[in-house]
């Protein structure tokens, strides 16, 4: 029982996953840093350095992970969670510098018209990084999966482009010998894969961290349960969802009849509550509108 938890909590799951990723990341960026010196390749080299931010990023998920645990306390009411956040977007900053780095580099090579000699070492240690990448990426998206952690999926976001930049990089090494200019143009690709990765996780966080509308699906399933709970049309409308990690307030709005004594209205409100506290584990504060009419 005792593990089922353990696995299932989101500061868990973010402590094993960032051990991991930093122990792998290190052992891969030292594969990939000698065979780019070996080879004489910018992307290798860039691919190297690329895999070392992922280590920061771990620090950044198991830091996160820690923060958004803590319990509310008088200058934070709704508790820490949006750490998880925050976490996030740091993470994809970091990558849209990894990024923008490799397009420089790689402009620069492909300038001078520099040619890189791939050999069986770079081509067994790309191997190896995109099996141990997508491992790790897999891993860390299972437990964003398990613990809706927008930050574990951030970091697979990171160990998955890794895995495709050393993907690109493997095909690129079969052609190099006939085409000069592919050494450049692997490390301008890989370059796009990360700033693309970059851009998803940074915007993902934002409008997370700005507020989000719930969908409509969202909302049409609260009105089901409003509907069962009190079978008068009270017209719930003016929904709002603020998330703080693993705690969600709701608020909307209801309508009843302008003459109820104040104490069923409030009794009607409490049943509403409690019912969507129970089934989706939303605290809720509902503002209640007269009916005129």
């Amino acid at each position: 029982m005792k593990n089922s938890k353990f696995k299932l909590d989101k500061s868990n799951w973010a402590s094993v996953e960032g051990w991991l990723s930093i122990v792998g990341n290190i052992l891969l960026f030292g594969l990939k840093y000698w065979a780019g010196l070996a080879t004489g390749s910018i992307a290798i080299i860039a691919d190297a350095w690329h895999t070392l931010s992922d280590s920061l990023s771990s620090v950044i998920v198991i830091v996160g992970a820690k923060i958004s645990k803590k319990p509310a306390d008088e200058d934070h009411p709704f508790g820490h969670g949006r750490a998880d956040l925050i976490s996030a977007f740091i993470i994809g900053i970091l990558l849209l510098l990894v990024a923008f780095d490799f397009i420089i580099e790689s402009y620069h090579t492909l300038q001078s018209r520099e040619s890189s000699e791939f050999g069986s070492i770079a081509v067994v240690v790309m191997i190896i990084s995109v099996v141990l990448k997508e491992l790790l990426a897999q891993f860390a998206y299972f437990g964003a999966k398990k613990t809706n952690s927008k930050v574990l999926k951030a970091d697979a976001w990171h160990h998955r482009s890794d895995a495709i930049s050393s993907l690109v990089i493997l095909v690129g090494i079969f052609v190099g010998p006939y085409f000069w200019w592919v050494d450049g143009a692997l490390g301008m690709i890989v370059a796009l894969l990360i700033g693309h990765a970059a851009y998803e996780i940074i915007n993902d966080s934002i409008h997370s961290l700005l507020g989000e509308s719930p969908s409509e699906t969202i909302i049409e399933e609260l009105k089901l349960t409003i509907e069962e709970v009190h079978p008068h049309e009270l017209e719930p409308h003016h929904f709002h969802l603020h998330v703080y990690g693993d705690h969600t307030e709701l608020t909307f709005h209801i309508v009843l009849p302008e003459d109820m004594p104040l104490k069923e209205a409030h009794d009607i409100a409490t049943i509403l509550e409690e019912a969507i506290l129970e089934k989706y584990a939303y605290v809720s504060t509902i503002h209640i509108e007269p009916d005129v009419d």
